[in-house]
C-alpha cells in the first residue's frame, strides 16, 4: 500500500504541466535521435547535459528518461523502412524488419515493435518500482567494503559484455580510473596529478569528457563515414494494423523479451543492445519456423524490440538503489545529478521521493507519448535521416561547445573537450570502446574512497573487506556468474 501511495504521489509531480512539457520534448527528441544514425542516446544526453542545469533536477531526470525511452522507439524506424538501424539497440531489428517491410508488413512490423515496447517499458517500470525499494532497504546495510566491491564487480562485468578485445577493454578502463585520480585527495586535500593548473583541483569534470567521447567523437565518425542512401518504403495509414495471426504471433515473444531484457538490465554493460540478441536467439531457437527468421519473422522484431526497451527500466535499478551507474548512459545520468548536488543512493528514495517517484510515474506517462507520437508520425521521423550533413554536424559541433563552456566558463574544459573527442575519434578507428573509461571515471571517486575507507577500518588488512558476509557473497557470485558459462561450454563440447 505505502508503494502505491508513493507512485501516486510520483504522479503529482510528474503531471505538472513543467514535468508533463520536459517529458513529451525528451520523447521527441528521443525518437529523433534513435532515428538519427550515429548519435545515438548516449551522445544526446552528453551533449544535452549542460543545458539541465536552469531545470529542477526532477525534471532533468524526467527529460532524460524520455530521451533513453524515445531512442529505443525510434531506432525500429529506420530499422524497418530503411535497413538502416539508427541506434546499436535495433541492429537486430533490421535482419527481419526490413524483410517484413519488402514484403508490404513494414507497417505492421512497426505497429507491433511499437506495442512491444510500450508493453515491456510499463513491465520494466513496475519492476524497477519493487526492484529498486526492496534493494535500497538492503544497500542500507552496506558499508565502504560492499560499496567496493559492487564498483569492483561491475566494471569487471562491463570489460567482460562490452565485446569486442578484452585486452582493449582493459586499457580503456585502467585509463579511466587513472584520470579519476586527477584532482584534490578527498581523505588528506592535497593535490594530485595537476601539473598546476588550478582548473583540475576539482579533477576531470565527467561532461567535457563524455561530450568529446560521444559528441564531437561521433560528429568526426559520422563526417568521415560514406553516407548511406537507401529507399525508404512508404507506409500508409491502413498498413499499420497487424492481421489476427501476426498479434497471436507476437504475445509470447513480447512477454519474454519484457522478462529477458528487464533482468539483463540489470547487468553492467551494453544492456540494451546484449538483450536484443539473446531475445533474438531465444526466439529462433523456441519457434516452430526457426527457418522464417531472417525473412520477415515478425517474432524476430517483436523479442528484441521489447527487450531493448525492457533494459532501460532495468538499468536504472543499481542507479537509483546504490548509486552505480552500470552502463555509459546512466553514468550521463549520474553526471546531471551531481551538477545539482545530488548524490544517488540508498538514501535517494527517503531524502527525495518526489524525485524517484516522479521519474517513475513520468516513465509511464512517457511511455503512452511515445505510443502516440511514433505511429502517426513514422513517415515524418524516418524523414529526418535526409537532413544533410552539413547542416546537421555543424549544430551538434556548436551545442557541444556551447553546453560545456556554460557550465564553468571554463578554457581548460573546452581544450578537454577537444582533446577527448579526437581521442575518442582514434580510439573507435582503432576498435577501441569508450564505455568502459567513462563508466571508470565515474565510478572510480567511489571506489577509492570505499577502498581507502574499508583497509583504515580494517587496519590494512584485505582479508576481512573480502570475508565480509554480503561483500563475500558479491564476490563469490560474480566468481560464479564468470566460472560456470565456460564450464556448461566444456561440458557440452565434449
Amino acid at each position: 500500500m505505502e508503494v502505491i501511495n508513493q507512485l501516486m504521489m510520483g504522479f503529482q509531480v510528474a503531471a505538472t504541466p513543467t514535468n508533463l512539457l520536459w517529458a513529451l520534448i525528451g520523447a521527441f527528441v528521443g525518437t529523433i535521435v534513435g532515428v538519427l544514425p550515429g548519435i545515438g542516446p548516449l551522445g544526446s544526453m552528453a551533449i544535452l547535459l549542460s543545458f539541465t542545469l536552469n531545470m529542477d533536477a526532477t525534471t532533468a531526470m524526467i527529460f532524460f528518461a524520455g530521451i533513453y525511452y524515445g531512442s529505443m522507439y525510434g531506432g525500429s524506424t529506420t530499422s524497418i523502412l530503411l535497413n538502416i538501424p539508427g541506434e546499436a539497440a535495433s541492429v537486430v531489428t533490421c535482419i527481419d524488419g526490413y524483410k517484413m517491410a519488402q514484403k508490404g508488413r513494414g507497417g505492421a512490423a512497426l505497429t507491433v515493435s511499437a506495442v512491444g515496447s510500450f508493453f515491456a517499458g510499463t513491465l520494466s517500470i513496475i519492476g524497477l518500482m519493487f526492484a529498486a525499494s526492496v534493494l535500497a532497504d538492503a544497500a542500507l546495510k552496506f558499508g565502504p567494503p560492499e560499496f567496493f566491491a559492487i564498483g569492483a564487480i561491475g566494471l569487471m562485468f562491463l570489460v567482460r559484455l562490452s565485446g569486442g578485445s578484452l585486452i582493449k577493454n582493459v586499457i580503456m578502463l585502467l585509463l579511466g580510473l587513472a584520470l579519476s585520480t586527477i584532482g584534490t585527495d578527498r581523505l588528506h586535500g592535497s593535490a594530485r596529478f595537476t601539473f598546476g593548473i588550478g582548473e583540475l583541483g576539482q579533477g576531470v569534470e565527467f561532461l567535457p569528457v563524455a561530450m568529446g567521447l560521444f559528441g564531437i567523437a561521433e560528429v568526426l565518425l559520422t563526417a568521415v563515414e560514406k553516407e548511406e542512401t537507401g529507399e525508404m518504403i512508404r507506409i500508409r495509414m491502413r498498413d499499420l494494423l497487424p492481421t489476427l495471426t501476426e498479434w497471436k504471433r507476437t504475445i509470447a515473444p513480447i512477454l519474454r523479451g519484457s522478462i529477458l531484457g528487464f533482468f539483463i538490465g540489470l547487468l553492467p554493460g551494453p544492456s540494451p543492445v546484449i538483450s536484443t540478441f539473446v531475445s533474438y536467439m531465444v526466439e529462433k531457437k523456441s519457434s516452430k519456423n526457426p527457418e522464417e527468421f531472417g525473412k520477415g519473422a515478425i517474432e524476430g522484431v517483436a523479442g528484441p524490440e521489447s527487450a531493448n526497451n525492457a533494459a532501460v527500466g532495468g538499468a536504472y535499478v543499481p542507479l537509483m538503489a546504490l548509486g552505480v551507474p552500470f552502463t555509459p548512459a546512466m553514468a550521463v545520468v549520474v553526471g546531471a545529478l551531481m551538477l545539482h548536488g545530488i548524490t544517488p543512493g540508498p538514501m535517494l528514495m527517503t531524502e527525495r521521493p518526489q524525485l524517484f517517484w516522479g521519474v517513475i510515474a513520468s516513465m509511464y506517462l512517457g511511455n503512452i507519448m511515445l505510443l502516440v507520437l511514433n505511429l502517426p508520425l513514422v513517415q515524418l521521423f524516418a524523414q529526418i535521416t535526409k537532413v544533410p550533413k552539413p547542416i546537421l554536424l555543424p549544430l551538434i559541433t556548436l551545442m557541444c561547445l556551447v553546453g560545456v563552456y556554460s557550465v564553468n566558463s571554463s578554457y581548460v574544459d573546452l581544450y578537454i573537450l577537444a582533446l577527448f573527442g579526437i581521442l575518442g575519434f582514434i580510439l573507435r578507428d582503432l576498435g577501441y570502446s569508450p564505455a568502459p573509461l567513462v563508466l571508470a571515471l565515474v565510478i572510480g571517486p567511489m571506489m577509492e574512497t570505499a577502498l581507502r575507507e574499508s583497509l583504515m577500518i580494517n587496519q590494512g588488512a584485505i582479508a576481512p573487506m573480502i570475508f565480509r558476509p554480503i561483500a563475500g557473497t558479491i564476490y563469490l557470485a560474480a566468481l560464479l556468474a564468470l566460472v560456470i558459462p565456460p564450464v556448461v561450454r566444456a561440458l557440452r563440447k565434449r
